[in-house]
């Protein structure tokens, strides 16, 4: 097997069970490996620390598979790590019954750069990294395995991937596509899934729990929600007896769903929904001019920080934003303000929103702090894994 020799000292990392070996941590590759292959890991003194995936192209030049340098990456692996996770989802009572899940979180779940979300009796399956797309079939066996799903429909085709070298992909790896529009009941409301051309793998499974909670605070109050994609929190709203819910979002065909989602739910009242194609930050501006109020306001805006990179600029929208959302709030609403920014840690964050709500003159406090479902777990030593932060908020 390849080596793959760290410099001294750069083996701390590892020591805490972070999964990623960056370019500037390698001394030099020992042997031949091409894109995805397996490498054992070593200490600059030669000492063995782990096993990993190899990609030259990427600027993480390696993933850790395993922490146990003397473990077998093989079919085998991929099957007993796949069967723990899909296992793991089973312990808590609130996600057995869920008809849209997440059963595989990437490095959380010990399987670097793979993605696999559950509708119904569908899989999407998303691969981002080299070694995961090496060991696409054996992931295949895996899943169908530990499931017994009919389908596993492959979403590869995010931007990640031309950082490892690698091309998107999409199609159709077990069955075929379902007779019928593809959907899930998540928290009492029906939602529509696009896992061919749907954002992520279809479904942003993630926001569940922060969907239900918006439910349960919107009992007769006027809602704002702003870049609401496909409406998930805009339904749960009037599920949730909002008396009023203006829905903000600059695609017409995400717009379209969401009138289509609301026609599935019947006992809805469309009547109180309003759905506008606008710019989100334009249209905030011209609610204020107005002199608009709300009650409750959702501010889940697309990510826009992908990496520490872009953090600065990203700090300047995610302000700006939330200063509009406080000057927009009626006196003791609510705010629920979100940041999927993996560039944007969850203190930064805070920090944002505070100054943000000193620039509209507010006073705030935060009643909770808000983060993905438990379907979506973070590995103790990858705090990278914890992408999705939020506050739920209270203005004077």
């Amino acid at each position: 097997m390849p080596q793959l020799v760290l410099l001294p000292g750069k083996d701390r990392q590892l020591a805490r069970q972070h999964p990623w070996i960056f370019a500037g941590a390698v001394d030099r590759l020992e042997g031949r490996a091409r894109p995805g292959d397996t490498v054992e890991v070593v200490a600059a003194n030669g000492r063995p620390l782990a096993r990993a995936a190899w990609s030259p192209e990427s600027k993480i030049r390696a993933r850790v598979w395993t922490f146990d340098p003397q473990e077998i990456v093989d079919d085998a692996f991929f099957k007993r790590r796949v069967l723990a996770a899909v296992e793991r989802r089973l312990l808590l009572p609130e996600l057995r019954e869920q008809e849209g899940l997440r059963l595989l979180h990437g490095e959380s779940d010990g399987l670097p750069g793979v993605i696999a979300d559950r509708y119904g009796d569908t899989i999407v399956l998303q691969l981002t990294s080299a070694g995961a797309d090496k060991w696409r079939q054996a992931l295949v066996r895996a899943l169908q395995r530990a499931t017994g799903c009919a389908r596993i429909y492959e979403r590869s085709d995010s931007d990640v991937r031309r950082l490892e070298g690698l091309l998107p992909v999409a199609g159709w790896l077990l069955g075929e596509a379902p007779p019928s529009p593809l959907s899930i009941v998540e928290n009492g409301v029906r939602m529509r899934v696009d896992i061919v051309a749907g954002h992520k793998t279809g479904f942003y499974l993630d926001q569940r729990d922060n969907r239900l909670l918006t439910r349960l605070l919107a009992s007769g109050r006027r809602t704002l929600n702003c870049f609401c994609y496909s409406g998930g929190f805009s339904l749960q709203a009037l599920a949730g007896g909002a008396s009023q819910v203006l829905s903000i979002d600059s695609s017409a065909p995400a717009l379209a769903t969401a009138v289509e989602n609301l026609a599935l739910n019947p006992g809805l009242d469309a009547s109180l929904a309003e759905w506008r194609e606008a710019d989100v930050f334009s249209e905030l501006r011209v609610l204020k001019s107005h002199g608009e109020r709300f009650d409750l306001i959702i501010l889940d805006p697309p990510k826009f920080a992908p990496s520490a990179a872009h953090a600065e600029r990203a700090a300047r929208a995610y302000r700006d934003i939330n200063v509009f959302g406080f000057r927009l709030l009626a006196a003791g609403g609510l705010l629920l303000t979100y940041s999927c920014s993996g560039g944007i840690s969850r203190q930064h964050f805070q920090e944002i929103v505070a100054d943000a709500a000193v620039a509209a003159g507010r006073q705030a406090r935060i009643l909770r702090h808000l983060a993905a479902p438990a379907d979506h777990p973070v590995g103790l030593g990858f705090s990278e894994g914890e992408y999705l932060k939020g506050l739920l908020c209270q203005a004077d």
